[in-house]
């Protein structure tokens, strides 16, 4: 029986494995960004052509989109801490390897893995936060996850060009790949004294589902691969992947009803969609990265390729959103539990004013000043990018059960990768298409940052919309008017048995 004095030393070990949590999740979002501006070192070091420099981008893209969903599912079965510390003791393994490639094809066969690894990861981290934390506590912890999401994503490009320019463009990439080595270590040693030995389910009737990973697996493969190699591909072809990447989704939204009526345990609880703060909040999700991850795309081409700043310089210039960001995201943890969806909406209103700032400031200030006149509008869609990811997450999570939490997180997180590779191709699209018939930089990177916001006030018209609903029917789903509390094996309570819940 715990007494009131062990409490405090609990409540401490919970912050210290979110610690771990965390540091595993930097270090696999960190390397969805970190690598772009090490490929021309690549190229020049190791004799990477542009298809290899291809794969080592898209192929972590997609071996990390593929493995959320089941990720999650068999964390929530076989436990949530063995599946974190075989996951980042395999993502800390695939660095080494890929900094020890002795050639392209190897570089990009250890990139799969270490992408794989990633999504083991990622679904274990919103499930830990999910199981240890209830309330407050838990929109506080979903607070920091999401600065760490903001600044893994931000920082890559400057940490890149930091260790490009200190070890040089022959052997600078393999240290893109070893800085993962000492953290993933450390959160190793780390994790396996602190992360807690939660129960799992004793269900006889929770059982993987293989038929139905393959199905969600091959439809997600068929969405996110004409996105990612948009451009390697040539010709309307590949277009045709995206109709059978749906059929295939729709086949395994069947089986799981199948499943479910036969009482089997599906790989994702289609239950799940009848909670609106659930699918909505996986909808402005999806819109919002698809928006966001462009940002970074298309102004690190800009600044590299247009105005002749450095890899580093680059990074510096964009580190102004990550920091914002973060202290955002921070913030949204706390004030979530006030304000609820109209945070998100707050968030998205700043995150578009920013990027119109930004539009501003490269047509007012053009050539090697625009870094600096680009500063303030990227602290003010920094704020709004971490006032839109921490909120937003422990808004979608909030009712899921606990039982759950894993996979319900892999579905999110597999919108995001989703969004993002849609978001890319289509901003991509736009700003090589001008690049290539007009010529003029500065007008290929407006119109696509003026794209990059057009699909994020998607996801402001849905958190509007939603915001209006509540409004309208206080009752229902309105964290702002009911206390936020855990969710646990029912779907409306914590574990310590049901309590009252946000929504109704």
């Amino acid at each position: 029986m715990t007494t009131e004095t062990d409490r405090p030393a609990l409540d401490d070990r919970r912050w210290k494995a979110l610690g771990v949590c965390l540091a595993a999740g930097f270090i696999s979002l960190l390397d969805v960004s970190i690598v772009n501006v090490a490929l021309p070192s690549m190229e020049r070091g190791l004799g990477a052509s542009e298809a290899t420099q291809s794969w080592v981008v898209s192929g972590y893209a997609l071996a990390f989109g593929l493995a959320l969903a089941p990720a999650g599912r068999l964390g929530d079965l076989r436990g949530r801490r063995q599946a974190l510390l075989f996951g980042l003791g395999l993502f800390t393994a695939a660095s080494v390897a890929c900094g020890l490639a002795a050639g392209p094809t190897w570089l990009v066969v250890f990139r799969l893995v270490q992408g794989a690894a990633a999504g083991v990861v990622a679904p274990q981290t919103s499930g830990l936060i999910q199981q240890m934390f209830q309330g407050a506590e838990r929109a506080r912890a979903f607070g920091f996850h999401g600065s760490v999401v903001a600044v893994s994503t931000a920082v890559g490009p400057l940490a890149g060009g930091l260790l490009i320019q200190a070890f040089g463009t022959d052997d600078g990439w393999r240290w893109v790949f070893f800085v993962n080595v000492p953290i993933g270590v450390a959160a190793l040693i780390a994790g396996h004294r602190l992360l807690p030995r939660l129960p799992v389910p004793s269900d006889k009737r929770e059982k993987f589902d293989p038929l139905g990973v393959l199905l969600l697996g091959t439809g997600v493969l068929a969405l996110l691969l004409p996105l990612v190699q948009e451009q390697q591909w040539q010709g309307r072809a590949k277009w045709v992947l995206l109709p059978v990447g749906a059929l295939l989704l729709g086949v395994f939204w069947l089986w799981e009803r199948i499943r479910g009526s036969q009482g089997k345990a599906p790989l994702v609880d289609l239950g799940l969609f009848s909670l609106r703060s659930f699918t909505l909040g996986t909808l402005i999700s999806l819109t919002f990265f698809a928006g966001l991850t462009t940002i970074f795309f298309v102004l690190s081409l800009f600044l590299q390729n247009s105005v002749a700043y450095s890899a580093l310089a680059a990074g510096v210039t964009i580190l102004p959103f990550a920091v914002a960001s973060a202290v955002g995201a921070a913030f949204g943890g706390r004030l979530v539990m006030r304000y609820g969806r109209s945070l998100v909406v707050i968030g998205l209103s700043a995150v578009v004013l920013g990027l119109l700032g930004v539009v501003l400031a490269v047509q007012l200030v053009p050539g090697e000043g625009v870094g600096w006149a680009m500063a303030l509008p990227l602290v003010i869609g920094g704020i709004g990018s971490g006032l839109t990811v921490s909120p937003n997450t422990t808004l979608t999570l909030m009712l899921v059960p606990v039982r759950r939490a894993g996979a319900a997180g892999g579905v999110m997180q597999t919108g995001q990768r989703i969004g993002s590779a849609m978001g890319i191709a289509v901003v991509g699209a736009v700003y090589f298409a001008h690049l290539s018939n007009h010529g003029r930089a500065t007008t290929a990177l407006q119109l696509g940052l003026l794209t990059a916001m057009a699909i994020i006030l998607v996801a402001l018209v849905l958190a509007v919309a939603d915001l209006r609903e509540r409004r309208a029917h206080p009752g229902s789903d309105d964290l702002a008017a009911t206390p936020l509390r855990g969710v646990g094996e029912s779907g409306a309570g914590g574990p310590g048995g049901p309590q009252p819940s946000a929504q109704r």
